[in-house]
């Protein structure tokens, strides 16, 4: 029998999503959660992106969670983590998020990318040539290889994109669920996607995520898989679109885990 876990929460801070911290361990509470992980959208010390907290305001975030871990210790298990892309630029600054800032966890999520050829490609509002694709897998594998990341967020957020299944989106997913396979990153299936509503595809009437072609390849390689909210009001914690997670989870013959099996470590 599975816990009843989330990894992914965002708060206010995020600048698109409402509710504080409080708000949404008083949320778990009541939805009878064992394990309330934060994951709000990372800053950067340069505050290289937006639509996110701001760099000054991670500290008094981070406070926040502490305190709320030590108030509701005996109730539930609460962690501190982030959603964060991978920039190859910025390993020192992943790493001392754990080292400094003690974080328990970072999850990947790649909402953008860089090119071969050099241009940077927001995963929302990809073009529909699919050799994109590749580039998007190596930046999120690259990433998984580091050791900073224990969760992979919606791997499949490129086919919010209007993308032809082809052989280059088999390959980049092939690549993908290897390194998770080789690296023990978990995959989350996350129910955003299943918030925002079935839209006519060239391949169909679908969500736009979790993208069913991706999953069944992760089912057939066994891979541990991840259930995430990725919620952005407290009211979203355990909701219907988290219920249909589940039920597709179990449609695709996921193999699902409500623990994380990778943490950092110094010694990656």
């Amino acid at each position: 029998m599975l816990k009843k876990v989330n990894f992914h929460t965002h708060t206010a801070l995020c600048r698109h999503a409402e509710g504080m911290e409080a708000d949404y361990v008083l949320a778990a509470k009541q939805a009878g959660l064992q394990t309330l992980g934060f994951s709000d959208h990372g800053p950067y010390p340069d505050n290289r992106f937006n639509v996110r907290m701001q760099y000054g305001e991670l500290d008094g975030h981070l406070r926040r969670v502490r305190e709320l871990q030590a108030r509701f210790l005996m109730e539930m298990d609460i962690l501190a983590g982030l959603e964060i892309e991978y920039c190859y630029d910025m390993d020192s600054y992943y790493e001392s998020l754990f080292q400094q800032r003690h974080l328990d966890y970072l999850l990947l999520g790649q909402h953008g990318f860089y090119s071969s050829s050099g241009a940077f490609i927001n995963s929302f509002d990809m073009p529909s040539d699919t050799t994109l694709l590749l580039d998007y897998a190596k930046t999120v594998c690259d990433g998984m290889r580091t050791g900073f990341f224990s969760i992979l967020a919606h791997p499949d957020l490129p086919f919010l994109n209007d993308l032809v299944w082809d052989e280059n989106c088999r390959e980049a997913c092939r690549r993908i669920l290897y390194t998770a396979g080789e690296t023990g990153v978990l995959l989350e299936l996350n129910a955003n996607g299943i918030r925002r509503g079935q839209k006519a595809y060239s391949d169909g009437l679908r969500y736009p995520y979790p993208y069913p072609l991706f999953w069944q390849e992760a089912a057939r390689a066994g891979l541990p898989v991840l259930v995430g909210s990725d919620c952005h009001s407290p009211s979203l914690i355990w909701d219907g679109a988290m219920e249909e997670a589940f039920r597709l989870a179990g449609e695709w013959g996921l193999h699902l885990t409500d623990h994380l099996e990778h943490w950092y470590t110094p010694s990656r």
